[in-house]
């Protein structure tokens, strides 16, 4: 049984994983074009001058830059028409060592060449070299400066995690973590039919205290369990690695080098994104539940007709809306009397197939129908003139998806805006200005806000924090992943406190007794609340 103190320290290792997952590649960039070269001999510069002496496509160099200030090897100051970076202490010390993540990000190069989900020996075999010199540099002897052993630890977690994160993933999704194998004594070939392969990266595993291993066969340990239980929060930095491959070109080239018109996507492995997601996102699903029985307890006529989640992806948020209703509340016992109206809406096709054979499949009865986020008129008018429904009389919903609409310049922006947020945008590579962006929302919103008088939206939202606050924190949030991923793809994650302003200025305010942050303190990067107009 492991301790709270234990439990703590172990999920620190998973934040400092996945900060690896993404700075790893970021530095490497960076110090391939001699970014940061040119901040250990002049300590500060801008983001325009930068851009230009280095050809570098401004809005992604902004987010590689932020990154690395969430690490605390950069300071940052945001004005309305530039940024500043200037390097820290600890940055001289991490720029100078940027070599250690060569190897391993080579390795990330490689596997991008072989299948995301199976194990192939060509990359394993590599994997085992860039293990044995992380192993050789990890058991050397630490440096007496303490600020140059606090760095190298930081660092050797990054290559941990850039390590075996992938692989963590890909044994979560092959079925290892199946409670067969966590329950019991297990043998190689017993999961894979490459059986030496198989054991000796088990092995490798055994090292970082997931497994004891005796004549042969495995055993989880309590470290490899807590593990194994959260594989799923790999899960989105992981499927990010097509777009963490191309950041010499994101940043340095062609920023549409993964924009594709038809066909599959390529910034992100989406299956791999759907099975982190579903992991990581029940425990908001579940947080959620009693305003859905509060809402739906009331009297009829104060009670929705039904629900639309707009972005529906799988429709499991659907499903477990529907199991909730049906289960725990009032409406659930008069359904027969009064049926309760689903509506699964999303722009992917792919989506809307699967959200019908899902729902399908849980034999739950629901419209699913495309729309555009950013049009909720047309949604109005699709709903009013094909099923007679009045997305007013409907409950809105959605998961993680405002901050990844397509991006629209403000059609009338604000004068003289100062916005608070320290977020790093972009749009096709281009810096997009943080005033633009609050702004931007703002419009967003304003369009949702007549649909939501009555019953509202009720909305889990992804947001950031500013660099000083994660990088006091390293080891504690998982913020320098999000920043990354969502920025190198076009995404716009803002701060709390400036989402909640900005559907103020909407006419949109939070319900005070249903809202809810994750983690409940500083650095809660998750919220759910029920906005109304």
């Amino acid at each position: 049984m492991l301790s709270r103190d234990h439990q703590r320290a172990l999920r620190s290792t998973i934040f400092r994983h996945l900060d690896g997952l993404v700075t790893a590649p970021t530095a490497r960039a960076l110090e391939t074009a001699g970014v940061l070269t040119a901040f250990l001999d002049r300590g500060r510069a801008s983001l325009s001058d930068l851009a230009d002496e280095f050809g570098a496509n401004d809005g992604y160099l902004n987010v590689a830059l932020r990154v690395l200030a969430s690490q605390g090897w950069l300071d940052n100051r945001v004005d309305a028409d530039d940024v500043w970076y200037s390097v820290t202490d600890a940055g001289r010390i991490a720029f100078d060592r940027v070599d250690l993540y060569g190897d391993v990000v080579d390795l990330m190069q490689l596997t991008g060449r072989f299948h995301p989900r199976r194990f192939e020996v060509a990359p394993f075999r590599r994997m085992e070299e860039v293990y044995g010199a992380y192993r050789d540099r990890s058991g050397a002897t630490p440096s007496a400066d303490p600020a140059v052993r606090a760095v190298e630890e930081q660092m050797l977690a990054h290559v941990e995690g850039a390590l075996f994160g992938p692989t963590i993933v890909r044994l979560g999704m092959s079925g290892m973590f199946h409670k067969y194998f966590m329950e019991a004594s297990f043998r190689p070939e017993e999961f894979h039919e490459d059986e030496d392969s198989f054991g000796r990266l088990l092995a490798m595993f055994a090292e970082l205290g997931w497994f004891v291993e005796r004549n042969g066969t495995f055993r989880f340990t309590d470290e490899g369990l807590f593990f194994a239980r959260r594989a799923s929060a790999y899960g989105v930095t992981v499927s990010y690695l097509p777009t963490l491959r191309s950041l010499d070109e994101l940043i340095f080239g062609d920023a549409n080098c993964l924009r594709v018109e038809e066909g599959p996507e390529q910034h992100v492995d989406r299956e791999t994104n759907v099975w982190g997601s579903g992991g990581a996102h029940a425990a908001y699903f579940r947080a959620i539940d009693d305003i859905i029985v509060d809402l739906f307890d009331r009297p009829i006529e104060e009670q929705p007709r039904g629900i639309v989640d707009m972005g529906c992806g799988n429709g499991a948020f659907l499903e477990h809306v529907f199991d909730v209703i049906e289960n725990r509340t009032a409406r659930g016992r008069m359904l027969e009397d009064h049926p309760l109206f689903l509506v699964g809406v999303d722009f992917n096709e792919t989506a809307l197939r699967v959200t019908r054979a899902n729902l399908t499949q849980a034999d739950i009865w629901a419209k699913v129908i495309w729309g555009d986020i950013g049009r909720p008129d047309r949604l109005a008018t699709d709903l009013k003139g094909d099923y007679g429904i009045d997305l007013k009389d409907l409950l809105n919903v959605r998961t993680f998806l405002d901050h990844n609409r397509p991006w629209e310049p403000p059609v009338e922006p604000t004068p003289d805006r100062v916005s608070t947020s320290t977020g790093a945008f972009a749009s096709l590579g281009r810096r997009v200005a943080n005033a633009d962006v609050e702004d931007s929302l703002r419009e967003h919103f304003e369009r949702w806000a007549p649909y939501l008088e009555r019953f509202g939206l009720l909305v889990i939202e992804l947001h950031t924090l500013p660099p000083d606050v994660a990088a006091a924190n390293v080891g504690r949030t998982p913020v320098t992943a999000y920043d990354a991923t969502h920025g190198y793809s076009d995404q716009y994650i803002v701060e709390i406190e400036v989402f909640e302003r900005v559907a103020a200025e909407a006419g949109l305010l939070p319900e005070t007794a249903y809202a809810g942050r994750f983690p409940d303190s500083e650095l809660a990067t998750v919220t759910i609340n029920l906005l109304r107009g």
